[in-house]
């Protein structure tokens, strides 16, 4: 059993971390690192630091905090020589990433960047599927309630906490495990309320390498029903991914599908990843929301109040 600490213990360390390493047969949970919560039944630090210090038999960290704060974090636990499992997005930058990544390769240990939407049970299926027929177009729609996802957290609409590209990561990261290849962005429109730092909109125009176009709409300001879709036009039929890729259709009709178990999956990668001495850092999904930071038309909208 590879012993695991958390750092930041918030709501995704709650609602997915702890039941994951719960029922993993490769992960115990050691410690736990964090400002204001404790883990029943295991020690309790301030910070990464005094963890680190305290518990020389821990031989992974799972780092859960706002992307802001993680490269420090995770380059403290690399120079102590343990596994780090990265929440997304992995980083503030690319550069932070790329950084890490050599970090880890220098001191031989292993790296996770995790996608946690890629393990959602429909994807893999789509992608075999989709293997082999000509793609025609892709239309993604990201759209959900900050309000309720993301209650009073200030970190989300700052530098660096990417605004609605926090759940549309999500969608890029599918995006980029169905599809062989580079996904170059030609355009992006983003909505910026006029008192907040990052976008709680966006549209993003972007093309395969085959040459197919690819439209995408991030909205953080939806009521009713949570749309996650994308949809997937093809010479053989039209393929269907919802509920965060947790549901699958091929020309309407329903594929049956295995339980979610998103985080248990990612765990499960985590350990094969330390066993085999890898590591597995895939920033193609930030990069695209990069290139829409970089490019995108800056639209600025009504003020958003939580």
């Amino acid at each position: 059993m590879i012993g695991v600490g958390i750092v930041g213990l918030g709501k995704i360390a709650r609602d997915q971390h702890l039941p994951a390493i719960t029922a993993s047969p490769d992960f115990t949970l050691t410690a736990v690192a964090s400002r204001n919560a404790h883990a029943e039944g295991v020690a309790a630090y301030a910070d990464i630091a005094a963890m680190l210090a305290a518990e020389p038999d821990m031989r992974a960290v799972a780092l859960c905090q706002p992307p802001q704060v993680r490269h420090a974090a995770a380059h403290a636990a690399i120079a102590a020589g343990r596994h780090v499992f990265l929440e997304k997005p992995p980083g503030a930058t690319l550069s932070e990433v790329v950084d890490l990544a050599r970090a880890a390769d220098a001191a031989g240990v292993t790296l996770f960047a995790s996608w946690h939407s890629r393990y959602a049970s429909g994807v893999e299926p789509a992608r075999v599927w989709l293997g082999g027929k000509t793609i025609r177009k892709i239309d993604i729609r990201w759209k959900e309630d900050v309000r309720h996802w993301h209650p009073g957290q200030d970190w989300i609409w700052q530098p660096g906490g990417l605004g609605v590209f926090d759940p549309g990561i999500n969608a890029l990261s599918i995006l980029t495990r169905l599809l062989p290849g580079v996904v170059r962005l030609e355009k992006a429109v983003l909505e910026f309320p006029e008192n907040r730092e990052a976008p709680i909109a966006a549209r993003l125009a972007m093309r395969s390498g085959a040459g197919f176009p690819i439209d995408a709409e991030f909205d953080w300001r939806q009521t009713g029903p949570q749309i996650w879709d994308i949809i997937v036009e093809t010479d053989a039929g039209t393929l269907s991914l919802s509920h965060g890729g947790n549901a699958l259709h091929i020309d309407g009709v329903a594929v049956e599908l295995p339980p979610e178990r998103e985080y248990p999956a990612l765990y499960a990668r985590f350990a094969r990843l330390i066993h085999e001495g890898r590591s597995d850092v895939d920033i193609a999904p930030l990069r695209l929301v990069a290139d829409a930071f970089l490019t995108g038309q800056r639209w600025s909208t009504e003020a958003f109040q939580d």
